[in-house]
């Protein structure tokens, strides 16, 4: 068996930091790994180090707080116990996170972890699970049975949670709120998979994203941003392949497998980092026309969406400002209105 983990050292968007024709301001900058992943901040402005080194020190606050695997997390405390009291902003993550989880019907679900370890993707210890050994974690896949009641969080037997769905979106808001309050205007954050910028550049021009493509190095597209957060969601971001099968990370909380729903990747544009982070999971999981229908139903945030055939499609927010790239240009782009 042969074996793939993309650690993201060239992360699914890359924030294209293309500054010429900027004011001449120097940014403060800092890389860490944290949440299994690489980082980047870039902060503009004369308290750009001082609010910088305050927002990499909340990274690793929430790191520990939100771990499913660090012994004394909030998370793992209650997923070997049954219980925790929680701090008000792991108890306001778990809140958000659980309202999405309605939102979506349950296509994104924050118990879905003894699955996901089933398969080996926290350990990297790659396998894939039988019928008879994965039903009856799926029995446990319910955030319905997680009682969240203000701080106070209660599992049933045998369930326990996951937040990395959401916890680099809401990490990325929580350094826009810590920026803002620094009187930092103008700041763009990679974290893993998610982009996240406050304000537009120094020189008032919005920042400009690349969509990685999902067949391969190289880009699919270039987005313009001001303000807001991007996350993408790809079956080619972590991997495995088995007796000539791929296996990807993005687990259908209804089967208990990975998601096959004709979609490569999907790009969440949305002002709420943890909206996007959210969403990227769960209309992956949905395909096309779902996404789309889901959309339309509830607004709030913009996607793009390639399927298997190559083609993209975007919702209508996104016309304007998204422009296929390379390899990409000539491909199938679609529009998708209300």
């Amino acid at each position: 068996m042969r074996t793939w983990y993309i650690h993201l050292l060239l992360p699914v968007l890359l924030a294209l930091l293309l500054l010429t024709g900027c004011a001449r301001t120097d940014p403060w900058e800092t890389e860490l790994d944290a949440m299994d992943t690489f980082m980047k901040l870039t902060v503009y402005g004369s308290s750009g180090e001082e609010v910088g080194a305050q927002a990499a020190a909340r990274i690793r606050e929430l790191e520990a707080r939100l771990s499913t695997t660090a012994p004394g997390s909030d998370i793992y405390t209650a997923n070997h116990t049954g219980s925790a009291t929680l701090p008000a902003d792991t108890a306001a993550l778990l809140g958000r996170a659980l309202a999405l989880c309605a939102d979506t019907g349950g296509l994104l679900d924050v118990t879905i972890y003894p699955v996901v370890r089933a398969w080996g993707f926290t350990t990297g210890d790659y396998q894939v699970p039988d019928q008879e050994a994965l039903a009856p974690l799926l029995e446990r896949v319910d955030y319905r049975t997680v009682s969240l009641v203000g701080d106070r969080l209660t599992l049933p037997e045998g369930v326990e949670l996951d937040l990395g769905a959401v916890a680099k979106g809401f990490t990325g808001d929580e350094l826009m709120a810590l920026f803002r309050a620094g009187g930092v205007t103008s700041a763009i954050v990679e974290l893993g998979g998610n982009v996240q910028a406050l304000g537009a550049k120094p020189d008032g021009s919005p920042w400009r994203v690349a969509v990685q493509s999902p067949e391969g190095d190289g880009y699919a597209g270039v987005l313009e941003i001001t303000d807001k957060a991007v996350v993408t969601s790809g079956g080619y971001q972590r991997y495995f392949e088995q007796d000539g099968e791929t296996y990807w990370h993005i687990i259908d909380p209804r089967t208990g497998c990975p998601a096959r729903s004709g979609v490569l990747s999907v790009t969440i544009v949305a002002g709420e980092g943890v909206l996007c982070d959210a969403l990227s999971t769960a209309l992956f999981i949905m395909g096309p026309e779902e996404a789309a229908a889901y959309w339309r139903a509830h607004g709030g945030f913009d996607y793009i969406l390639i399927d298997e055939e190559g083609s993209v499609a975007i919702t209508e927010g996104l016309e304007g400002c998204f422009s296929l790239y390379g390899s990409w240009e000539g491909r199938p782009l679609s529009v998708v209105r209300r």
